[in-house]
C-alpha cells in the first residue's frame, strides 16, 4: 500500500493482516517466502586483490610498468626494481584507503533492533527482528529500537526519537489518527520507522514495510547507488598524467630516432630513451601528494577535523558551497530559555535578575511540573524540560531561589498525582501540596491554556482574565513563534483534597510563558562571514520546521534579505533542470528528506560548484556520499554518517569546517609548489638531453644518474615544499574553478623558464668538464650540477614572488633538512671512490667541484631576479 499514513487504521489492518489478532507462524513464513527477511541486503564487495589490481589502471602507472618490464628484459634490473617498488607502494596505499571507506552499510545494519516483541499465533512472543514480517503486530515501550516501518494502531503517549532519519532533535509525539493531507516523513505522526527508538510511552503497530523497503532500507539503496566523486586534484592529476606521459613519450621517440640516425646501437639508444622516460615522468608524485595530504590530516586533527579520505584535504580547498545541518552544527544542540513572560512583562533571560517574586514562582512551578533531572552532572529528560531545570539552577546559584535547589524544591513539594502530557490535550498537569494548599500546576500550549484560564496573576495579585489580556498574551506568543522559539504556557489552580484524583484542568489562573530555543553557537556568525569573504555560499538544510530554521539562519547571516527559506515539499514538483536554477536564491531548506538532500547537492554540483555537506543522521548518509566533501558530526553523528563521510568533526562545529577549508587551500598551494619543483627539474634534464643530441654531443647523463636524481634528491625537497608554512591570505581569495587545470598558462611558463635556467647551468658545467678532462668528467659535472641545482631550486619553488631577502625563504626547516641530506648524498657519490663505478662518475678536482657549487647556486639568484622582474611587469 502506498501512502499508508493517509489510510484509515481499519483499512490498513484489513489490507495487511488479520486485524489486531496478528499473524500465525504459517502465515508469517508464507509472507517471508514472498518478501524475504527483515534485513538490509549488502551488495557483493570487491576482493582486496581486485581493489589492489585496480590501482594499476592509471595511464602514468601503465607506462612505468612497461618501462620496468623493458628495463628488466634488457638487463637493467636496478631500474626495474626501483620502478616496481614505487608503484607497488602507491597501490598498497590506495587499497588501504578504499577499504576504510566501505563501511556504511554495515553501520546501517547495526541500527536494527536485535529482537522484537510481537503478537504471533495469538500469543505475545519475543523473536529475532529479522523474522518480523509485514502484517505482524509489534509492541513498543520506552527504550525499544523499532524493528520495521509500521502504522500505529494503539497508542499510550508514545514519543519516538527519529533524529537519525529526519535530523530533528526533539522526540515526536505519536498518535493513532488518520492524516488527511500529504506530509513529509517527520510529520507522519501515525507511523513509526525502523532505526528510530522509543523515548516515552507505549504503543502497538502493524508492520507495513520490512528490510530494504523501509525508510532505512531506501537510504541503504541510495548509498549503494551513489557514486563517490573524485576531488578536483584527483581529476587534474589524472588529466595531467596522461598529457605529460604523451609529451614525454613523443620526446623519447624523437631522441631515440636521432640517436639511431647518428649511428648509435639500437639497444643502447632504446635503453637511454627508456631511462629518460623514467626520469622525466615524476613517478614519485603520487607518493609525495599522499604524504603531503597525510601531514595535512595531522594538522587538521589538532583542530577537531578527522580526515577519513586523504583527498578530502585538498578537496576542501576547492569548496564553493557548504550545505550545513542546523542542530548541533550551527547551533549548540541544547535547548535554552530565551524569554520569560509574567505580569505583562517580556523579560529576556540575559537581563533576568530573579528579583520579581512572580518570576521565581514561575520557575519553581516549572520545576514541579517537570520530569527532567540532573544526576551527577548528567542531564536526563526532554530537552525543553532540561532547559527549565538549567535556568532554575542558575537562579539558585545566584542565591535568588529562596526555595533552594531543584532537588530541595521537589522534596519540599512532592508530586501527589499527575496527568501525563497528551498530544490531544497538549497539556501536562501535576498535583502538589504547597504549604497548606493542594495546587494543580499545568503546562502546555499557550492557546489551550488560555481557553481554560479564568484568572491571571500579576505582581499585585490575582484578577479575572480579560479579552485584552488574552490578546496581549497571544500576540507575544506569536512574536516568539515567528522568531522560531518553542513556547510553554503555565497555569495553576487550587483544589480540594477530594478532587486530587479527579482534576479537570479548568478554571485555571494563568501564570506566565517561557520561550526557548536551541541557540546558535557563538562562533557560527563569524564563521559564516568568513565563508562569504572566501567566496563560499553557506546553505542550511535541516529536518526542523521552516520558521525555526529561518530564524536561526537570519541570526547567523545565512539567510539574507533576498534569500528564500523553503520546505522540501516545495521542490518535489521541480525537474532536475528546474532545480538547478531554483537553488540559486534559496539559503534555507526545512523538513527535507534524504532524496531532497541529494537533489540539492547535485543541483549545486551541476552548476559547477564543489559542494561540502554536513550531517549526523542516517538520513544524511546518501547526501554525504554524493557531496564532493561529506562532513559528519563526531559527537552526535551516527556511525552510518561517519562511514559515508570524508571528514568527521570532533566538536560538531561549523567553524571547524571553515578552518578545514583554509587548511585545504594551503595544502593545495603546497602541492602545486611540489609539482612545479618536480616538473621544472625534469624539464631541465629533458632540455639538456635534447640540446646535447642536436649539438652532436655525447649523452650528458647515464640512466643511473637520472634515477638517482629522480628518486633520491628530488623526493625530499618535494615533500618539504608540501609542508611549507600555511598562509592566512588564502581565505581572501575566491574558490578556484573546479575545471581549472593545474597546468595553467602561467604555471607552464614558470616551469619552462625555470627548466631553461637550470638546463643552461647544467650544460655550462658539461662544457667546463669536457674542456678540462673529457667526456667522463663532462657527464659527471652535468649530473652533479643538475642534481645540486634541483636541490637549490626547492627554495625558488616556495613562492611565485622573489623572496631571497625575506624571512619567507628561511621559514621551512624541512626544506633546509632536505637540502642538506641531498647535498651529503651527492657529495658521497662524488667523493667516495668505491661508489664511482656504481654511479658511473669520475673523480673531479677541487676547482671543478667548486664550479659545480657556483653554477648550482647561480640558479637561485637568476630565477629570483626573473620573478622580481615578472611581478614588476604584472604590477604595471
Amino acid at each position: 500500500m502506498s501512502d499508508i499514513y493517509l489510510k484509515e487504521k481499519q483499512e490498513v489492518l484489513r489490507a495487511l493482516g488479520k486485524g489486531e489478532i496478528g499473524l500465525t507462524t504459517q502465515e508469517a513464513k508464507h509472507i517471508q517466502r514472498e518478501k524475504g527477511y527483515n534485513e538490509l541486503i549488502e551488495k557483493k564487495k570487491k576482493s582486496v586483490l581486485c581493489i589492489f589490481l585496480e590501482q594499476f589502471k592509471d595511464f602514468l602507472v601503465l607506462i612505468l610498468i612497461a618501462a620496468s618490464v623493458i628495463s628488466a628484459i634488457l638487463g637493467d634490473i636496478e631500474s626495474a626494481i626501483v620502478i616496481g617498488v614505487v608503484i607497488t607502494i602507491n597501490a598498497i596505499l590506495g587499497t588501504i584507503q578504499h577499504q576504510k571507506a566501505e563501511k556504511s552499510l554495515n553501520s546501517l545494519k547495526q541500527l536494527s533492533a536485535p529482537n522484537a516483541k510481537i503478537l504471533r499465533d495469538g500469543e505475545t512472543k519475543i523473536i529475532p527482528s529479522r523474522e518480523v514480517t509485514v502484517g505482524d503486530i509489534v509492541y513498543l515501550e520506552a527504550g525499544d529500537f523499532i524493528c520495521a516501518d509500521g502504522r500505529i494502531i494503539d497508542n499510550a503517549s508514545l514519543k519516538v526519537n527519529e533524529s537519525a532519519l529526519t535530523g530533528e532533535s526533539l522526540a515526536v509525539d505519536k498518535q493513532d489518527i488518520e492524516i488527511t493531507k500529504e506530509s513529509p516523513l517527520g510529520d507522519r505522526i501515525n507511523m513509526v520507522y525502523s532505526g528510530s527508538f522509543v523515548t516515552y510511552g507505549r504503543a502497538k503497530f502493524i508492520v507495513t514495510e520490512i528490510g530494504m523497503d523501509t525508510e532505512v532500507g531506501k537510504i541503504a539503496t541510495l548509498l549503494k547507488n551513489t557514486a563517490e566523486r573524485k576531488t578536483p586534484l584527483q581529476v587534474n592529476l589524472d588529466q595531467f598524467g596522461k598529457k605529460l606521459s604523451i609529451v614525454i613519450l613523443l620526446i623519447c621517440v624523437f631522441l631515440f630516432a636521432i640517436s639511431v640516425w647518428k649511428g648509435e646501437a639500437v639497444i643502447k639508444a632504446f635503453m637511454f630513451a627508456v631511462a629518460l622516460a623514467v626520469a622525466a615522468i615524476p613517478e614519485a608524485l603520487s607518493s609525495i601528494v599522499t604524504i603531503v595530504l597525510a601531514f595535512g590530516t595531522q594538522k587538521m586533527a589538532k583542530e577537531h577535523a578527522i580526515i577519513r579520505q586523504l583527498q578530502a584535504v585538498e578537496g576542501l580547498g576547492s569548496v564553493s558551497v557548504v550545505c550545513s545541518d542546523k542542530t548541533g552544527t550551527l547551533t549548540q544542540n541544547k535547548m535554552t530559555v530565551i524569554n520569560l513572560f509574567v505580569s505583562e512583562i517580556n523579560e529576556n533571560v540575559k537581563n533576568l535578575t530573579f528579583d520579581l517574586p512572580l518570576e521565581r514562582k514561575l520557575l519553581a512551578y516549572s520545576l514541579l511540573c517537570n520530569d527532567a533531572s540532573h544526576i551527577d552532572g548528567v542531564k536526563i529528560g526532554d530537552p525543553t524540560e532540561v532547559a527549565l531545570v538549567d535556568l532554575a539552577e542558575r537562579g539558585n546559584n545566584q542565591g535568588k531561589m529562596e526555595l533552594g535547589t531543584v532537588t530541595q524544591i521537589r522534596e519540599k513539594y512532592p508530586r501527589i498525582y499527575e496527568i501525563p502530557f497528551d498530544s490531544d490535550r497538549k497539556l501536562m498537569s501535576t498535583v502538589h501540596q504547597i504549604e497548606d494548599k493542594i495546587i494543580v500546576i499545568t503546562k502546555g500550549a499557550v492557546d489551550v491554556i488560555l481557553e481554560k484560564a479564568s484568572q491571571i496573576e500579576f505582581d499585585d495579585g490575582v484578577r479575572e482574565i480579560t479579552k485584552k489580556d488574552k490578546e496581549n498574551i497571544l500576540k507575544t506568543n506569536l512574536s516568539y513563534s515567528t522568531d522560531g522559539l518553542r513556547v510553554l504556557g503555565f497555569a495553576y489552580q487550587e483544589i480540594a483534597k477530594e478532587e486530587i484524583y479527579n482534576i479537570t484542568e479548568d478554571n485555571m489562573t494563568f501564570l506566565g510563558m517561557i520561550s526557548m530555543m536551541d541557540p546558535p553557537r557563538e562562533e557560527s556568525k563569524a564563521a559564516v562571514e568568513e565563508c562569504k569573504m572566501a567566496g563560499i555560499r553557506p546553505i542550511m538544510i535541516t529536518g526542523d520546521h521552516k520558521i525555526t530554521a529561518a530564524a536561526i539562519a537570519k541570526q547567523i547571516g545565512i539567510l539574507g534579505d533576498k534569500d528564500k527559506a523553503v520546505e522540501g515539499a516545495e521542490i518535489d514538483g521541480l525537474s532536475d533542470q528546474d532545480l538547478i536554477d531554483y537553488v540559486e536564491n534559496v539559503s534555507v531548506y526545512a523538513r527535507v528528506s534524504p532524496e531532497h538532500k541529494i537533489r540539492i547537492v547535485k543541483a549545486w554540483q551541476d552548476k559547477g560548484n564543489i559542494v561540502a555537506m554536513t550531517g549526523d543522521g542516517v538520513n544524511d548518509a546518501p547526501a554525504l556520499k554524493q557531496a564532493d566533501i561529506g562532513v559528519a558530526m563526531g559527537i552526535t553523528g551516527t556511525e552510518v554518517a561517519k562511514d559515508a563521510a570524508s571528514m568527521v568533526l570532533t566538536d560538531d562545529n561549523f567553524a571547524t569546517i571553515v578552518k578545514a577549508v583554509e587548511n585545504g587551500r594551503n595544502v593545495y598551494q603546497n602541492i602545486k609548489k611540489s609539482i612545479q619543483f618536480l616538473l621544472s627539474g625534469n624539464t631541465a634534464g629533458i632540455i639538456a638531453v635534447i640540446y646535447a643530441s642536436i649539438a652532436g654531443l655525447a649523452v650528458p647523463f647515464a640512466p643511473v644518474h637520472l634515477l638517482f636524481i629522480n628518486l633520491l634528491t628530488d623526493s625530499l625537497p618535494a615533500i618539504a615544499l608540501g609542508l611549507d608554512p600555511h598562509s592566512l591570505g588564502v581565505m581572501k581569495e575566491k574558490p578556484r574553478d573546479k575545471d581549472e587545470s593545474i597546468l595553467t598558462k602561467d604555471f607552464l611558463m614558470g616551469i619552462l623558464v625555470e627548466g631553461f635556467v637550470i638546463a643552461i647551468m647544467t650544460m655550462s658545467a658539461y662544457y667546463v668538464g669536457l674542456e678540462n678532462s673529457g667526456e667522463a668528467a663532462a657527464s659527471t659535472m652535468a649530473f652533479a650540477t643538475l642534481c645540486l641545482s634541483r636541490l637549490v631550486h626547492g627554495f625558488n619553488s616556495k613562492s611565485q614572488k622573489a623572496i631571497i631577502f625575506t624571512k619567507e625563504i628561511v621559514n621551512n626547516k624541512y626544506l633546509f633538512g632536505a637540502f642538506f641530506v641531498g647535498f651529503i648524498l651527492l657529495n658521497t657519490v662524488l667523493l667516495v671512490p668505491e661508489l664511482s663505478g656504481i654511479f658511473e662518475v669520475t673523480a673531479l678536482s677541487s676547482e671543478l667541484l667548486f664550479t659545480i657549487y657556483v653554477l648550482a647556486l647561480a640558479n637561485l639568484f637568476v630565477i629570483q631576479v626573473l620573478k622580481w622582474v615578472q611581478n614588476k611587469i604584472k604590477a604595471m
